[in-house]
């Protein structure tokens, strides 16, 4: 324990943490009541932890056995008492878990909590863990009274979340944790039961409705005034009452998954969910598996309906947690999944995994990698289920973890042909929907050799890419990649059904297929004539271009760059510049249109005369614009503003 935790002090919460108490009491929560299952859900977890710990630390059991969680309302001090034997806290740990939000993103996290409505508020507490804070709601004041194991003495917490709390040390015999609720007088009337945390039934309702399947019994008093009888069995009128006391369990305890799943409804796979990991929402889709042979478990799998605010941003665990005959082994096993599925949640049960068994241990265990093996199938044959039959519920997921799916695509191997058809992209053939890779191959038109891509960062800029429009004009098909990861994604893959990708933005369309044989050759006849031109063009634009050509793509636009058939993108250009300090760049090729009017004057100006600030200015004016179509900056954005403005005044004189 802290030395200086032998005198009550005073201290201030951490600013985050003092704005997450202001949220609270100003009610951002639509439902109350839920309080209550996250100061239970917390209890559980110390008593698992507890449990675990002591499998290799007999002694932190301090002679103890018998784990339960206790409800105490009373209602003449207006409180409710929160008691476990789990692990307890140390004074450091107490200013760590109650002081202060340990987390990463919190600042963004409280942005999004203001700014959210009250119907998205659970939602976005429960992604980020956040739940004793929840008491706050409820009550006017919180006492914490804890001790762990081995601990010569506890350690008292309290506070009104006035912004500011007391600590101290204080004798506690019994090792864990007990929280003392100060309830609001909203919270304790009798006129209104459902929101009377103080009665008995109204929180035996509570714990049934969300922590039946705690494993651990949940316990509280029952006082009832039983009037005295006499020996003939009657009741005596004149006699005082006399209070009979009765103790009940008030949850199952009866693990959901040892059930056959043909015999739960889905009211109970939610609930299970929100009690196991704490979240406010049903999940989007839940996987109940019960698998006898060679290796025997049982796993009940959950799909979030939302992605975490912070999901791309961190290091996330799987969330799955391992049992062994109904005993909680571990939390958050990281081996059993592969990274593209970390949104998965859920638990596996197998009575071929040990009680003792480490981490270490679980990362060589032959028996949990087909386990994981048979899982991640499982996983996956379910999103291709909803993605055939559920199409609209595919789409939601897409959205919130398709980056996750394509991530595993260019990073993982082996797993590049089972998510291929998982992949969604928005499509110029679908205005306004998605289409898979598998949808864009039956509608490829004959003699097609490749499947089209255009990148952009967004739909708009991307359908408005100068390249577009002769595969417009065509009616040939593109897919927009929006998303950063897209391309490496694509490019991972190298082709689908023997159709390789293709940028829209590389040197060669590869239209040969489909387009007709005059049309090439007209560009090359174009491109001799001109020869002087592109090659003055070149020379002005050294350093900067590795070739000038006569574009045969371009219909309305005077020109466009693109890159060689070989090397990186344009665009994956801006994205490993942003990356790393040192650029990559692709091999930047500018096409002119020969039949753009701007082509005339610009051969025209080289043919006056190829060293005149005129024509030199067009070059550049030219590549700028290129540039900003592909949303780069040109080089010298100052010396590019200036040359449009000249060339406005320019211009005007003539009009």
């Amino acid at each position: 324990m802290n030395p200086a935790a032998s005198t009550k002090e005073t201290r201030e919460f951490q600013t985050e943490t003092k704005q997450l108490l202001d949220l609270m009491i100003h009610s951002i929560y639509t439902n109350r009541e839920i309080f209550l299952r996250e100061l239970i859900s917390n209890a559980s977890d110390a008593i698992d932890k507890l449990r675990f710990e002591s499998l290799t630390n007999h002694e932190l059991l301090e002679g103890h056995s018998d784990f339960a969680i206790l409800l105490l309302p009373d209602e003449d001090d207006k409180t409710l008492t929160i008691s476990d034997n789990g692990m307890g806290m140390t004074y450091d740990e107490v200013v760590e878990n109650l002081g202060t939000i340990a987390k990463s993103g919190t600042r963004s996290f409280l942005e999004k909590l203001k700014d959210s409505g009250a119907a998205s508020a659970n939602d976005l507490i429960g992604q980020f863990g956040v739940g004793f804070y929840s008491a706050f709601m409820v009550a006017k004041k919180v006492t914490v009274i804890t001790r762990a194991p081995g601990q010569p003495s506890g350690v008292r917490w309290e506070s009104t979340g006035d912004g500011s709390y007391t600590i101290e040390a204080f004798d506690k015999e019994a090792r864990g944790t007990t929280i003392i609720l100060t309830l609001h007088d909203e919270h304790c009337s009798a006129d209104r039961p459902a929101e009377n945390f103080l009665n008995r039934y109204t929180l035996q309702d509570l714990v049934k409705k969300y922590s039946d399947y705690i494993r651990y019994p949940i316990k509280m008093n029952f006082i009832d005034q039983e009037q005295p009888r006499g020996a003939d069995g009657k009741v005596l009128e004149d006699a005082p009452a006399a209070a009979a006391v009765e103790v009940r369990t008030l949850n199952s305890m009866t693990p959901l998954w040892i059930r056959n799943k043909s015999e739960i409804p889905q009211e109970e796979y939610n609930q299970l969910y929100k009690n196991l990991f704490h979240d406010w929402e049903d999940p989007l889709e839940v996987l109940h598996s019960k698998v006898e042979g060679a290796v025997e478990y049982t796993a009940v799998l959950f799909i979030p309906a939302h992605a975490p605010f912070d999901f791309y941003q961190r290091e996330s665990g799987s969330g799955i947690r391992l049992y062994s005959r109904n005993v909680f082994i571990m939390d958050n096993c990281k081996d059993l999944l592969p990274d593209y599925l970390r949104f998965v949640r859920g638990l596996v049960d197998s009575p071929d995994f040990s009680l003792n068994i480490s981490r270490e241990l679980l990362q060589h265990s032959s028996q949990l990698q087909k386990v994981g093996k048979n899982l991640e199938k499982s996983v996956l044959k379910t999103l291709e289920n909803m993605l055939a039959k559920e199409r609209t519920k595919y789409e939601t997921f897409w959205q919130e973890y398709g980056r996750a799916i394509k991530s595993g695509v260019y990073s993982d191997f082996q797993s590049r042909d089972k998510l291929q058809n998982l992949l969604l992209f928005p499509s110029s053939h679908s205005p306004e929907g998605l289409t898979t890779l598998a949808d864009y191959a039956s509608r490829m038109r004959e003699g097609q050799t490749v499947i089209y891509y255009a990148a952009g960062k967004d739909r708009s800029s991307a359908e408005r890419l100068p390249q577009m429009e002769l595969l417009q004009e065509k009616g040939i098909e593109v897919l927009y990649l929006l998303d950063r990861v897209d391309e490496f994604a694509l490019e991972a893959l190298q082709e689908y059904q023997g159709k390789k990708f293709q940028s829209i933005s590389r040197c060669d369309l590869k239209l040969d297929g489909v387009d007709a044989p005059e049309t090439r050759q007209e560009s090359e006849k174009l491109a001799k004539e001109n020869e002087p031109l592109l090659k003055a063009v070149q020379e002005q634009l050294a350093g900067k271009i590795a070739e000038v050509k006569i574009s045969g793509r371009l219909k309305s636009s005077p020109v466009c760059l693109v890159s060689g058939d070989t090397g990186i993108s344009l665009s994956m250009e801006q994205i490993l510049s942003e990356i790393d300090k040192t650029p990559f760049k692709a091999r930047r090729i500018l096409e002119l249109n020969p039949h753009h009017k701007v082509f005339q004057v610009l051969k025209r100006l080289q043919e006056e005369n190829p060293s005149a600030e005129a024509f030199k200015d067009y070059c550049e004016l030219l590549y700028g614009q290129a540039l900003l179509m592909e949303g780069l900056t040109p080089e010298d954005p100052v010396g590019f503003a200036g040359k449009i403005a000249a060339l406005m005044a320019e211009a005007g004189k003539k009009e």
